[in-house]
């Protein structure tokens, strides 16, 4: 499963809509009115700036049907997380006059960098051993969360693993998520479902306790009308990049070693100046950490 299946929700989401170990990562502080910032750097970690080639240009490619990563507003024009976010490294780099994102389909994108058509690929390619082989990527700038979603009239407050005990929790069936669930949280009472409408619903009509699944999918839910302001998370959030792969990342050629440390220095910087901040609270208004 790449990157992009776990995000198509339905296949292709609608434009309308936009040991438990822990992957150690840190978070701004907010307060409890404040939706929680994702840090996945080590603050006093810092970066050199690799002097780059002359480039004749910096060309990211992407696609157009990864909402809200990338994808095409009401006026046609390509928009998104990842969109900003190449501009923003751009700018960071000091190139923004070379820098030129074009939209292919999603199975042109690789061979259209090998063809030397771009310079990197940002649009949700999975971080796996075979994908390695292919590419070299920058440091992730996304993680994958699971969290607990509950009524917030009967939230379940830490600690989950003892408060979980017990309570009917629904969960996608055949899916990491269920795995995760029994796994991390033997004594709950996990309900497995074939159909995400189904599993909502009756967390809604209160027939189960709680839902463990995606994060971010989760989060969309809670920020649609769809949930009627019904729910809300439960205790924090939970990285296993064994169960939910290593996140969302820069793809190059192997080649571009260079440009794979000016992407992560300029990450780090775009983290560090708040740019990473204000791009996450526009296009995810309800945190999923």
């Amino acid at each position: 499963m790449t990157v992009r299946d776990r995000f198509s929700f339905t296949g292709r989401i609608s434009l309308l809509i936009f040991s438990a170990t822990f992957l150690a990562f840190s978070v701004l502080p907010s307060s409890a009115a404040e939706p929680v910032i994702p840090n996945f750097w080590d603050t006093k970690e810092r970066l050199r700036r690799p002097v780059l080639p002359e480039l004749p240009r910096l060309r990211f490619l992407t696609t157009i049907d990864f909402p809200p990563f990338n994808f095409l507003d009401k006026f046609g024009r390509l928009s998104g997380f990842h969109i900003e976010l190449a501009r923003a490294i751009c700018a960071e780099l000091e190139v923004e006059a070379k820098c030129q994102i074009q939209a292919l389909p999603w199975e042109e994108l690789q061979s259209a960098l090998e063809a030397g058509q771009g310079e990197a690929i940002i649009a949700g390619v999975a971080i796996t051993e075979e994908s390695r082989r292919i590419y070299a990527f920058s440091r992730s700038f996304m993680h994958f969360s699971a969290r607990l979603m509950t009524p917030k009239s009967a939230a379940i407050r830490e600690p989950l693993y003892k408060n979980i005990a017990g309570k009917r929790i629904g969960v996608m069936g055949k899916s990491s998520h269920e795995r995760m669930l029994r796994n991390y949280f033997p004594d709950a009472k996990t309900v497995t479902y074939n159909r995400r409408s189904w599993l909502l619903g009756d967390l809604k009509d209160g027939k189960i306790d709680g839902v463990f699944g995606d994060g971010m999918r989760l989060s969309f839910w809670l920020s649609g009308n769809d949930s009627a302001g019904c729910c809300t998370f439960s205790g924090g959030p939970f990285m296993a990049p064994e169960y939910l792969g290593n996140g969302l990342a820069i793809a190059t050629l192997p080649a571009n070693k260079d440009l794979v440390s000016a992407f992560n220095h300029a990450l780090r910087e775009i983290e560090t100046k708040g740019v990473y901040a204000e791009l996450y609270l526009r296009y995810f208004p309800v945190s999923f950490f």
